[in-house]
């Protein structure tokens, strides 16, 4: 797994589907709202990059709206059909 910097957090790079990480764009787009997810998912769609945090599911903050263990349910019902999606795990 790939290792990634961004604002000082590390990242693991779980998930590339369709190599459309792209860490400048990443990097560029993500605020600190997301420090406190355990992963961040990211889908691409009309060439635009939408980012949503996930929590792992032995965290006691997670809900089924944000429980990794969700993950493939939420692309089937929010992301578009055969869209790029990338999913990054916060290092601890």
């Amino acid at each position: 797994m790939k290792k990634i910097l961004i604002h000082n957090r590390e990242y693991e790079l779980v998930r590339n589907e369709g190599d459309c990480f792209d860490l400048d764009l990443i990097t560029e787009k993500m605020t600190d709202y997301f420090d406190d997810y355990d992963y961040v998912f990211g889908d691409f769609a009309y060439e635009k990059v939408r980012l949503k945090g996930f929590y792992d599911s032995k965290n006691k903050k997670a809900k089924k709206l944000n429980d990794i263990q969700y993950l493939e349910e939420y692309i089937r019902n929010y992301c578009s059909y055969g869209a790029k999606v990338f999913l990054l795990k916060k290092i601890q």
